[in-house]
């Protein structure tokens, strides 16, 4: 279990980056469409990056999230269980924050900046699971013969 929490953390990681990577996508499209002269409408035909973009934030990664904070139950990482359940919570937010950004598009910017906090919290949980767990190492050994291990 320690390895899904590990591969779902980096899963949820690599999540953001492709959605920076189509939202941008998406943007440079419009422009160079604009530019063109062509007016985007909503009856323009779709926008590939747009759509990804909706898909992997609206499926995608919330269900990587969920999985993600349900496996921490199991996976005992130090702290793990909080680290993913804030994940969720962030990409819970992350979903809030977009509704809210078609109603007023300033707060898309905290729609990004939350982006970069669900990447780094994930990327921190995995790197915590990574580490041993120092409440389960193994005793210290002395280097006196005479003494016994661990006193």
């Amino acid at each position: 279990m320690r390895s899904l929490y590990i591969w779902l953390s980096r899963l949820i990681a690599l999540g953001v980056v492709v959605q920076v990577l189509v939202i941008a996508w998406s943007a440079f499209d419009i422009q160079s469409k604009a530019n063109d002269g062509v007016p985007f409408t909503e009856d323009t035909e779709a926008n590939i990056g747009a759509m990804l973009h909706s898909v992997i934030g609206m499926m995608v990664i919330p269900v990587l999230a969920l999985l993600f904070a349900i496996v921490s139950f199991f996976a005992k990482v130090r702290g793990g269980a909080a680290l993913a359940w804030g994940v969720f919570g962030l990409v819970v937010l992350q979903i809030a924050l977009a509704f809210a950004s078609f109603a007023a598009p300033v707060v898309g910017t905290l729609h990004a900046l939350n982006a970069f906090a669900v990447a780094g919290l994930a990327g921190m949980a995995g790197s915590r699971a990574t580490k041993p767990d120092p409440s389960v190492a193994a005793p210290a050994r002395s280097s006196d013969p005479g003494v016994p291990a661990g006193a």
